[in-house]
């Protein structure tokens, strides 16, 4: 018999598999706990009171085989298959739509501008040290994409659009820990993903794909009407139909597609800063607690939203026991992002405080008014070295210019100047009123002089998007696919555009 249930325990309960399989036994009237298999459905905390408490959606296998955890994915190999495709770009988006081409028996040609993720960990180490940037290698270039080093959160909305579990099983497949099966939020963390990216991209080589790094796309292939390949800066050429899975920050890319005819339009977006915290605040903050958090329960997120005159205000990205980093991709701007090592263990945490921008109130009729716009932005905020513009969270409410800083995960130097200085007044002003909101929500607890605001968070999703029609195509033989597609934002939703984009290939392609 199989039984479904769900319990609530103690955070110290929880971490125990004996305590688990007794709670879950004595709610369901169980008296002989051997031999009664408990899987974990679904884990979350519920830190609304101050006796925190852990829920658990659980399936009992009373006198029942316990199944594999996950079911694996077969590949097929394609050595010898008639049929490739040219993948360009190898973030999420990319790498997921390699493997469902190999799952299909198509084999994937894999382009990417950047490194491997190896070499990227140098190049990125390099920047944070010495503020010496590769634009061709960087937290947004190379193996891995953006999303390589930004924290690895997995959780996403887009359920409806694809197969979330397909997606977290093939992260466990290459090495990601169990628990991001059943996690409510999962996490992988900036220190496991490199390992996990190396494996997927084994994965696709060892069944017969090609990967190939340093090659960076210029020009679209056409013939016969159609996309039919890729063309590289160093001459080189790809056939096969595209799946266009480069990044937001890939600018180049939304040149060349316009100069080639394509539709292309402006994209609403969200603009801001970093804030940072000590996480033993969050930690108070989140689980009311003076003191110490319980050992048992992981460092603290938060997750804030506020309207300001009609306008979003809201968190993205919070990184617990995290550290701010430069993430600029081009010379003359400045850009941070926020990223946590798999045990949250830092001594900061940070988030992206972010305001929303729409379109409509650019030039709705330019394709690129936003990007130009999230452009003057990082020109504005830029210092030589990517020493970036800081200031306390409570000298920004009060008007005054920071005459010095707290602690700080930062690696670069910091600059001081004055918020309303380096962003437009739309966004200054909406921050203001949104850290306000922010601090009523925490009883006055999260505004503080100790509280730092780090600028500016400018690659919260792309300002572009590439028109595709119903079957996400753009002319047959081209699929634009992942976040610098205009569809998808962050690693799951990436990943899935890509596996969509993937299986619509498959499908016009694979006779």
């Amino acid at each position: 018999m199989i039984r479904e249930l769900s319990i609530s325990l103690t955070p110290q309960e929880a971490s125990e598999e004996s305590a688990i399989r007794h709670a879950a036994c004595r709610k369901a009237g169980i008296r002989n706990v051997d031999g009664i298999g408990v899987r974990i459905l679904r884990r979350s905390i519920d830190a609304r009171r101050r006796d925190v408490k852990i829920n658990l959606s659980l399936r009992l296998y009373i006198n029942e085989n316990m199944p594999d955890l996950y079911q694996k994915t077969v590949f097929q190999d394609v050595h010898k298959a008639r049929q490739s495709a040219v993948v360009v770009g190898f973030g999420p988006a990319g790498i997921f739509s390699s493997l469902t081409l190999l799952e299909n028996g198509i084999r994937p040609i894999v382009i990417e501008r950047g490194k491997d993720v190896q070499a990227r960990l140098r190049d990125t180490a390099l920047l944070s040290r010495d503020g010496i940037l590769n634009t061709e290698s960087n937290y947004a270039f190379g193996e891995g994409g953006a999303g390589a080093f930004s924290d690895g959160k997995l959780y996403t909305r887009s359920n409806k659009r694809g197969d979330v579990n397909k997606v977290l099983s093939l992260l466990v497949q290459h090495g990601a820990d169990e628990d991001i099966l059943y996690e409510s939020h999962p996490h992988i963390g900036s220190d496991r993903l490199p390992y996990i990216i190396k494996r997927m991209r084994e994965t696709i080589i060892a069944h017969g794909g090609e990967v190939y790094f340093g090659k960076k796309a210029v020009k679209l292939i056409e013939k016969a009407g159609e996309t039919a390949g890729v063309v590289c800066s160093d001459g080189s050429e790809y056939l096969g139909p595209v799946i266009l899975a480069t990044g937001h920050s890939a600018k180049d890319v939304y040149y060349f597609l316009r100069d080639s005819g394509f539709q292309l339009e402006a994209k609403s977006t969200a603009a801001g800063v970093r804030v940072e915290h000590r996480q033993s605040l969050v930690d108070s903050i989140q689980y009311h607690t003076d003191g110490k958090r319980d050992p048992h329960l992981p460092p603290a997120t938060y997750s804030f939203v506020t309207q300001v005159r009609g306008r979003g205000v809201y968190s993205f990205c919070m990184c617990p026991g995290g550290v701010i980093v430069p993430a600029a991709s081009e010379e003359g701007h400045q850009v941070v992002n926020g990223m946590s090592p798999h045990s949250r263990a830092g001594r900061f945490a940070n988030s992206g405080i972010i305001v929303e921008l729409r379109k409509e109130e650019l030039d709705d009729n330019d394709p690129f008014s936003m990007m130009r716009f999230i452009e003057e932005i990082e020109q504005k905020c830029f210092n030589p070295g990517f020493a970036a513009p800081a200031q306390r969270l409570d000298d920004f409410l009060s008007g005054r210019v920071s005459s010095s800083f707290p602690e700080t995960s930062y690696p670069r130097p910091l600059v001081s100047m004055s918020m309303d200085e380096v962003l437009p007044p739309l966004i200054a002003s909406s921050l203001r009123e949104g850290f306000e909101a922010f601090n009523r929500m925490t009883r006055s607890r999260f505004v503080s002089e100790e509280a730092l605001l780090i600028a500016p968070e400018t690659r919260t999703s792309s300002p572009v998007r590439i028109l595709r029609n119903e079957k996400m195509q753009q002319g047959r033989g081209f699929y634009p696919a992942g976040e610098g597609a205009g569809y998808a934002g962050g690693i799951v939703s990436a990943a899935i555009d890509g596996t969509e984009a993937a299986l619509r290939l498959g499908g016009e392609y694979a006779h």
